[in-house]
Parts: C-alpha cells; structure tokens; sequence
C-alpha cells in the first residue's frame, strides 16, 4: 500500500546504475517550504564526507530543504576525492531543484572504499519525478535489506512518515542506518533539536543486529509547518512510536535473521542501565545463536547482563523468556521442551528484572544464523 507523505513533501527516486543489480539507488526527498530540522550521526570514526558536511550544515542552523541519497556506495575511505565528490552531488541536487546546495543534505549508504560513480548521479538526477508518495525513496536507499521499512503517525491531523533502511552493519551508536522522518507539524528548531537526541537513544539506540557500527548512519526529522502547530506532548509521543516502530522493522529485518527478539529490562538503578543491560542482552552472539536453536539458555542471557555494567545482585535478578520464568536468584524448574516451543515464533520477548530500582529499558534484535555469516563472506555490501 502506497503511503503519502505529509503535506509539502515529495519523493523520488530512479536507477542510477550505482548498485550492480540495477535496482532503485539514487533517491531525493524534498519539502517545499524550508524545514526546521534535528539530526543525530555515527559517532564512528571512519565517518564518510556524507556525515562530515551533514554535521557542518547542522551547526550551521539554517533551514533544511532537501536530501539526496545513494545506495550501493557508501562513498566512504576515498580520500580527498570523496568529499569533493559528496559536495558535488549536493550542488547537483540543488541545481535540479533550484535550491542553495546549503539546504540540501547528503547521505550514502553501500560499499566502503570505492570512489562515487558521481557521472552516474548527475545525469540520474533529472531522471527523479517526484510524487507526494514515500515508496519509491523507501526502495531506492536499500542495499542487503529484503524489504522496505516505512512508518506513519497522526496527530490532530499532522502526518508523520518515516522511512529507514537497514539490515547488517547495526549496532547501538547513535543510529546505525539511515533514517528519515518527516512531518507538516510546526516544530520550532530549538524544541525539535533538544528532544530528538532523546528519541533517537530510546529508539535507534536500541537496535542491534551484529554489533557493528557503520561509517555512514543518520537518524533525521525535518519539519516543514504545512499543517500548523500541534499539541507538543502528543507530537513527540507520536515521533517516537514511529521511531520505535522503524528500529523494530530494521531488527526484524537483520541479515539473515528469522526471528525478531525485544528485550525487557525493569528494575535498574537508573533508565540507562536498563538501555544498557537490555543492548548487552540483545547483542550477544552467544544469545543469539541460542534463540535460533529456540534453546532457552538462561545462563547466556545472565552472562550478558554481569557484562552489561548495569548495577545488579545475582540473587536478586528475575528472568524470563516468553513469559515462562527460568530463574530468579537461581535456577527455576521449568519444562525446557515448552520453552523451546514457545521460542518457535517470529518475535520472542526476554523479560529481566534487575530488582534495584524504577529504571526501565527496551532493546531490539534479531538471531544469529548461519544465513548472516553467507551473506557477509559471499557479497560485498
């Protein structure tokens, strides 16, 4: 089903010739009006140009109209030649838009070390109509994803879409994909900037596929004000839902994975313990090759919590999978045969109650299968 995005918005995108399956790669995303908008970027230090003049328009304060993208080239470890060539596509895109190359932001995303097919932008680029439609944009930025991630939102009659694409390369760091949300709410700047980076460390942070963190990952919200202003509170309940909702579809989506696994943290000293504890959970190689056996191993699952750096008392900890407790202090007698059963789902929960205060936490993965590991030695993504 075709999704609209909000008022004053419009998307795009074509085959560029950039991926070497000749799918969808080069997209734009553009608002009519100038938006305020909020923007958080791997904190890895082999970050691409991409990231580098995003971070600079950011200081800088202006308003956002625009965003191009390029799938199959991370555009990333090529020297000088690759920021001359992100700024490039950046006036290119500004020249079929008619907009200062100042207001519109890059973003890249595919193999690291090879130079940008930058003719292959310049001329794809007029090739883009743009529609009042997210799908088209949604293909075009994927590489090893096997399906789209889109998302959607009202409040009071403001529309909130969002778009994401990931699968492999995901690991908690700031957002580790590319994400882009969009809105016709009114959100001043200021605001929308000082509770993004709090959205962002509940939602995006929470994901993890492999832990590792790519080179090129943005989370951004633009805002245009097509529709007007909005209740505050609800707006910003709404983005996260959205947020949470596309960090979910990239766990779900995990290269090679077949199960989704939320992990419910209570009980923490503080909320970013529980965020901690409830990533060091999702993200352990040992928990996750057991949650694709469906063995219920709770001794991997507490092995990573004493990893975590989360405060707790061994003999105060509750664990539990699927709903059916397997230790509290100790181990609990439970019938492994309808544990593994009940691990033979699509999502699986672990619940864990550290028992030393209100802090609480949610984190999303996936399990680990000898599909990932084809992947990742047979294809160059």
């Amino acid at each position: 089903m075709a999704v609209r995005l909000p008022r004053g918005f419009r998307a795009g995108a074509t085959r560029a010739g950039i991926k070497p399956s000749g799918k969808p790669d080069l997209a734009l995303l553009v608002s009519g009006l100038p938006a305020s908008w909020a923007y958080v970027a791997t904190q890895n230090r082999a970050a691409a140009p991409s990231i580098h003049r995003g971070r600079a328009l950011y200081a800088q304060g202006g308003a956002l109209r625009a965003v191009v993208v390029n799938a199959g080239n991370a555009n990333c470890a090529t020297g000088e030649r690759g920021f001359a060539d992100d700024r490039r596509m950046a006036e290119a895109a500004a020249l079929r838009l008619g907009l200062p190359a100042a207001e519109v932001l890059t973003a890249s995303t595919g193999v690291i070390g090879v130079p940008l097919p930058l003719e292959k932008v310049e001329a794809g680029l007029p090739q883009i109509e743009l529609t009042s439609y997210a799908d088209a944009f949604a293909e075009a930025i994927l590489t090893t994803d096997l399906v789209t991630k889109v998302s959607e939102a009202e409040v009071e009659g403001a529309r909130i879409v969002g778009i994401a694409k990931g699968s492999g390369m995901i690991h908690p760091n700031m957002a580790t994909m590319l994400a882009f949300i969009v809105t016709d709410a009114a959100i001043p700047q200021g605001i929308l900037r000082e509770a993004w980076r709090n959205v962002v460390d509940r939602t995006f942070n929470q994901v993890t596929v492999d832990g590792d963190t790519s080179t090129n990952d943005l989370a951004l919200v633009m805002a245009n004000g097509a529709f007007g202003e909005v209740p505050m509170k609800a707006f910003f309940s709404a983005l996260e839902g959205v947020a949470q909702d596309l960090a979910r579809r990239i766990a779900r989506d995990g290269e090679g994975a077949t199960k989704l696994m939320t992990v419910r943290v209570v009980g923490a000293g503080t909320e970013e313990e529980a965020r901690r504890a409830a990533r060091t959970i999702a993200g352990s190689a040992l928990w996750k090759a057991a949650l694709y056996g469906n063995d219920p191993n709770w001794g991997r699952i507490l092995a990573a919590l004493g990893n975590s750096g989360a405060r707790f008392d061994p003999l105060r900890v509750r664990i539990a999978l699927q709903g059916i407790p397997l230790y509290e202090g100790g181990a609990l007698p439970f019938d492994r045969e309808r544990a593994s059963q009940a691990m033979r789902v699509e999502e699986v929960e672990v619940f864990v109650d550290l028992g030393e205060g209100q802090g609480e936490g949610v984190a999303w993965g996936c399990d680990l299968t000898e599909g990932y590991v084809k992947i990742n030695a047979l294809y160059t993504t």
